[in-house]
């Protein structure tokens, strides 16, 4: 009888003795051969330490390949589709995912797109979006400070329920940034200790200013040369992009952008309070 319990230093080696597969030593030297029990030997399992040894593989992987099993356990979740990225959050183990939050190299969420076209799952229109300027813009919108909601209201005025616009009024801004925070409990975010009263008395000129003095001014500091001036307009788009947002893939990706961020900013918002 072999007993791995009392050994915990080298408890590790169970599963892997057990297995017969060789030690680490030699699969790195290229030698070692499977391990020949004795006859009328059984191997024994406790139940209780199958989810120990599942753990201890777990830690043996890299943490860019947990990331990748995830997202492969998640697509296989959904039946084979490749998973958005409120469905890889939603159904990603809450342990990976904070490991992806405090890791900016290696969170997918960051650049979905090249994450997606390492495991080889873009669509033939997603891979238009990836090889070209469309791909630039995701990242920008994907990876821009979040310290406030701010820029949310504003990137959806250009959205625009799929019908992506290259320029937006003073009225289409005015429309979505009251959209945006008259939805449910939004309007906390629009001031510090603003009551609900206070928002109602804001006026259409405080709303405006404060879009065009905030989350519009960064976005034309910080966007990378894609939000320009353009006269009698509130905010556009550099003109080469036009071409890639009739493209549905991009289209898509740019709502589950916008919904994936405007989440991820309220679930921070609240986990610290």
């Amino acid at each position: 009888m072999l007993d791995f319990i009392g050994n915990y230093e080298k408890a590790w080696r169970a599963p892997l003795l057990l297995s017969g597969e060789p030690h680490p030593g030699e699969r790195a030297a290229g030698g070692g051969h499977p391990t020949d029990y004795p006859d009328d030997c059984i191997v024994d399992f406790d139940l209780r330490l199958m989810d120990l040894f599942q753990e201890m593989e777990k830690r043996s992987l890299s943490m860019k390949e947990r990331i990748r099993q995830e997202f492969e356990r998640v697509r296989e979740l959904l039946n084979g589709k490749v998973p958005t990225r409120m469905e890889l959050f939603s159904y990603m183990e809450d342990e990976v995912y904070q490991y992806c939050i405090r890791h900016a190299k290696e969170n997918p969420f960051r650049r979905y797109l090249e994450f997606l076209h390492e495991q080889k799952a873009l669509s033939g229109e997603e891979e238009e979006v990836y090889a070209g300027i469309g791909r630039e813009f995701l990242s920008v919108i994907e990876t821009t400070d979040m310290q406030k909601v701010y820029k949310m209201p504003i990137l959806y005025s250009f959205y625009h329920d799929g019908d992506i616009r290259m320029t937006v009024t003073d009225a289409q801004v005015l429309e979505s940034w009251k959209q945006f925070f008259d939805r449910g409990t939004n309007w906390k975010d629009f001031a510090e200790g603003i009551s609900y009263a206070d928002y109602q008395a804001m006026t259409d000129r405080q709303h405006l200013t404060k879009a065009k003095t905030m989350p519009i001014r960064f976005l034309k500091a910080s966007g990378k040369g894609f939000f320009i001036e353009k006269e009698g307009y509130a905010l556009a788009l550099r003109p080469d992009l036009e071409p890639v947002t009739h493209n549905r893939a991009f289209q898509a990706q740019m709502k589950d952008i916008l919904e994936y961020r405007t989440m991820e900013y309220y679930r921070r918002r609240y986990a610290q309070r």
